[in-house]
């Protein structure tokens, strides 16, 4: 807005001292201020206004003066409730600096004319950034020339001073503003995806707001054309893989004018999403091919050459063969009224992007198909990566677990499960069945774990975690409790703390001094406990056997 138009609105009770030929400068803000020096606060183009009480004496109008008109203020408007009229050195220095100067009358507040500055510019900012907002949405649709979300994020960041990021749904931080400052801790994101997803569980309206510390966001959904459109007949076929709109600002008192923005700004973002989507068919179907060849059992020849067709459009430049790494996925839901293939095949494109990078395009080197109800996923690793052990490169199912389990917990609510297999690194096509297979049963030994989002990777597979998840459960709960339903029992009569110590001696591998030191006890006082152990369940803790069925209990139980 500019000072003329504050200069004609009666209401404000303004008095022009001095600047006539400056009314046609913009104001883009207003503070009101007493600090002799307020320029720390300034960002320019902002209306001062101020009680006067920096000044003590004549002395102190010219340093001030001079402070805002460094920091570029529009005008500055002193208040006449204090000192009466305005001081002459005021007017005078104001007009050797070329700064507008108005007297504010008495009975005016400052409230009234910061209240009237701020819905005036909000108003005018959100006009204009619709319509470049709405000229981006023509260029984007026609091209890529728009230059993606983080354009747009820049636009709300500089032009309404809203600090935005693109979330994925597992919290990966997909585009932000160059203006919106650091970019957000893993956790901030984590926990904002995960209230994004609660709330469309429960059928909550958006946006949805969360206060996390001294901030509140406001989360919008963002909603494609695909699969994303809100025609969805269950919302379960995309509250996995939604992206979302994180503004750091409390949209509940929002005029209808700036959530209609809001609501633009994601349907552009969407535009994004439907084009990212869109390029993935390539990759969808090459995964597909490969797939269908692996399962048919076709030679290891025809295979290889499938996947040096697909090399160069997963890595492109990669210049050598990579190796691969799979990884199945599946998604259960109570009732089974959803396709769940389609779902496992989206939300797996979403989780394998490393959750470090930022941006969409990383996510263009996964190829994934579905089978049925599971998602799988064909990762191409540098070949240099994997030349020593693929069990250290590539994807370690903790590392995939850790990234994704409490966002999707909240998308899964109450009725949903999300299980993963990852495969170790090969190095050639003779070894993708195999570790097709051994994604697979990865992924059956995770589904034996209690949880929402579970996962586990072939170097499970070697160890006895293979087979404690297929013991039927009335022989694993007959097993534990003839073991250590005994010490159990003890431990609740005499506070002896056996199974503690059963653990520790384990873990110790049975050296009486070593687990007497972890557990800060005397020796004779760990000897008598494990005599304890071995009385009250008949066993004897120097046998291999035995110390294998205490182990083995425990870890069942």
């Amino acid at each position: 807005m500019r000072l003329r138009a504050l200069l004609d609105t009666d209401a404000l009770g303004l008095r022009l001292l001095g600047g006539a030929d400056e009314l046609d400068r913009t104001v883009r803000g207003v503070m009101t201020t007493d600090l002799r020096d307020p320029s720390r606060y300034l960002a320019g183009g902002e209306l001062v206004l101020t009680g006067l009480a920096w000044r003590r004496s004549a002395a102190d109008t010219e340093p001030f003066v001079r402070l805002l008109v460094s920091a570029g203020v529009a005008a500055l408007a002193a208040g006449e409730a204090e000192l009466g009229d305005i001081p002459d050195d005021l007017i005078a220095a104001c007009a050797k600096h070329r700064l507008p100067l108005f007297a504010v009358n008495e009975s005016v507040a400052f409230a009234t004319i910061t209240e009237h500055v701020v819905r005036q510019v909000s108003g005018e900012r959100a006009g204009d950034l619709a319509a470049v907002v709405d000229r981006h949405r023509r260029m984007m649709t026609s091209g890529p020339a728009g230059g993606g979300p983080d354009v747009v994020l820049d636009l709300l960041g500089s032009d309404l001073d809203l600090r935005a990021w693109v979330l994925s749904p597992t919290g990966r931080l997909i585009a932000g503003s160059k203006v919106s400052g650091p970019a957000l801790p893993a956790d901030v994101c984590a926990k904002l995806a995960a209230e994004h997803l609660t709330a469309v569980r429960t059928g909550r309206r958006g946006p949805h707001r969360l206060a996390l510390g001294a901030s509140t966001y406001s989360l919008f959904p963002i909603r494609g054309g695909g699969r994303s459109a809100q025609g969805a007949r269950d919302v379960r076929e995309t509250v996995l893989s939604e992206w979302l709109l994180a503004v750091e600002a409390d949209a509940g008192d929002w005029p209808d004018e700036r959530l209609d923005l809001l609501q633009g700004v994601t349907q552009l973002i969407a535009v994004e999403r439907d084009r990212r989507d869109a390029a993935r068919t390539v990759r969808r179907r090459l995964a597909q091919e490969v797939l269908e060849l692996v399962q048919a059992g076709a030679a290891p020849a025809e295979i290889a050459a499938r996947l040096r067709v697909a090399a160069p459009v997963l890595l492109p430049g990669l210049g050598a063969a990579p190796h691969w790494q799979v990884v199945v996925a599946r998604v259960e839901w109570d009732g089974g009224a959803v396709e769940a293939g389609p779902v496992a095949q989206s939300l797996l494109e979403e989780i394998l992007v490393d959750p470090l990078a930022t941006g969409p395009e990383p996510s263009d080197r996964i190829a994934v198909a579905h089978s049925g109800d599971e998602a799988i996923a064909l990762v191409p690793l540098p070949a240099v990566s994997a030349e020593h052990d693929g069990s250290e490169s590539g994807i370690h199912a903790d590392v995939l677990l850790e990234a994704v389990r409490d966002p999707l917990s909240a998308g899964l609510d109450d009725d949903g499960r999300v299980t993963l297999g990852v495969s170790a690194a090969v190095h050639s096509a003779e070894g993708l069945r195999g570790a097709l297979e051994e994604a697979r049963h990865a992924r059956r030994v995770a589904a034996a774990r209690p949880g929402r989002v579970c996962a586990a990777g072939h170097q499970e597979l070697a160890s006895h975690v293979l087979l404690l998840p297929f013991v039927p459960d009335d022989v694993r709960r007959a097993f534990t409790a003839r073991l250590l339903d005994p010490l159990r029992d003890y431990d609740r009569r005499h506070r002896a703390e056996l199974i503690p110590t059963l653990e520790a001696f384990l873990e110790c591998d049975g050296s009486w001094t070593r687990c007497a030191t972890r557990l800060h006890l005397h020796v004779n006082t760990l000897r008598y406990r494990v005599g304890r152990i071995e009385q009250l369940t008949s066993r004897d803790l120097s046998r291999l056997e035995d110390k294998l069925d205490f182990f083995l209990a425990l870890r069942m139980s």
